[in-house]
């Protein structure tokens, strides 16, 4: 297939696929619907015409905005023939929606202040102690998948590995296309793809781990209700994710089998890394069809004795003073949580004034600098 027509399918794909989700994002279909543009607010006011006119504004903006760069990339791509148009492309389309994004956040905040909204309403905050003396467990079923494809990958490598050449070829991301880089074949590099997978793994069960110990987002005017949501919202996310690291193992597999057997087909290789990142993607759609952020879509499925609950008439505490960059970054030195709801996208986010959260990553920053070190002394020694 002739070269500038792959590079400009690949451009419009990635920027029609980024406008779409940038084009979408104020939905409360991708953000908790209580934090409009990342501003807490109360229920009655989460459809109020003043939030309603800045989705309004962000997407009428957005939108000509994404179609003068979608179309500049794909002119300047046709004809530098570069990937590396499309990728700025990206960055310019996401600093443009990042824009309008903190100028509704700043909008909100103003209307919410000028307007007293918290006012006249009782807040409050809901715990639940059972989500701790018994959580939501671990569904190691969901594991062995990863296991098998990883233990698969190291068999086959141990059986290739005495009849490898000296030199195999590593397939490469350029800005002209894929490349090739030949490297010595050693144990380290035959099985390097191997020791990705393993840290896959662990990384996945790591953070679903950490997940599912995450401090909730729960309801509070339905408090019994909204745990109950919560421990279905947690077991899907917690299967999606392991379904997810096992998808990336079998793509590790693929890449492993045509590096040991010398394969530089681009179809191969498209089919190797595409078909599984496809079915991630179109997994992950399926969970936030099934449940918005924080688990309050009934889509998940519907919650016994929701509606005998009676309604305690608290609202959620406005908690905006923790959070900052236009309610993406959580900051709180009083809460021990180390993984909290995110206001913007779904899923979670760290608290980045726990101190066991600055403890570790002080100590991965230690052990990333040391092995950095320890790897250019051991190559110009």
């Amino acid at each position: 297939m002739n070269a500038v027509l792959v590079s400009l399918l690949v451009n419009f794909a990635t920027l029609l696929i980024l406008g779409a989700v940038l084009y979408a994002a104020p939905s409360p279909l991708l953000n908790p619907k209580a934090v409009p543009f990342g501003v807490r607010v109360p229920p009655d006011k989460a459809d109020s015409p003043e939030v309603g006119e800045q989705r309004r504004r962000y997407r009428a903006l957005l939108a000509p905005i994404a179609v003068v760069i979608t179309l500049a990339s794909l002119v300047l791509g046709a004809v530098l023939n570069s990937a590396v148009v499309g990728a700025v492309a990206a960055l310019l389309l996401c600093a443009a929606a990042g824009t309008l994004w903190l100028s509704a956040h700043r909008a909100l905040a103003r209307a919410k202040e000028q307007g007293n909204w918290y006012e006249q309403v009782r807040q409050g905050a809901v715990m639940d102690t059972s989500l701790r003396t018994d959580p939501v467990r671990l569904p190691w079923l969901w594991v062995v998948p990863s296991l098998v494809v990883l233990a698969a990958t190291a068999a086959a490598g141990a059986f290739a590995y005495p009849d490898l050449p000296a030199t195999m070829s590593l397939p490469e991301r350029t800005a002209n296309g894929t490349a090739y880089r030949d490297v010595t074949t050693t144990f380290w590099s035959a099985f390097s793809l191997v020791f990705v997978q393993l840290g896959v793994t662990v990384t996945v069960l790591g953070t679903v781990a950490a997940v599912l110990r995450a401090r909730p987002d729960l309801d509070v005017s339905r408090p019994r209700t909204s745990v109950a949501r919560h421990r279905r919202y947690l077991a899907l996310t917690a299967r999606a994710l392991l379904g997810v690291g096992a998808l990336l193992n079998l793509m590790l597999l693929g890449l492993s089998a045509m590096m040991w057997g010398d394969s530089r087909s681009g179809t191969v290789l498209s089919l190797v890394v595409g078909v599984p990142l496809l079915v991630a993607v179109v997994g992950s759609l399926l969970v936030v069809l099934r449940a918005a952020p924080s688990g309050g879509r009934t889509m998940i499925g519907a919650t016994p004795g929701a509606e005998a609950e009676e309604n305690t008439g608290l609202v959620a505490r406005d908690d905006d003073r923790h959070w900052r960059a236009a309610g993406t970054m959580y900051v709180n030195s009083d809460d021990p949580a180390v993984l909290v709801p995110k206001r913007v996208g779904m899923g979670w986010t760290v608290n980045l004034a726990n101190p066991r959260f600055l403890i570790g990553s002080g100590v991965v920053l230690v052990l990333g600098l040391a092995a950095t070190v320890v790897s250019l002394t051991v190559g110009f020694g």
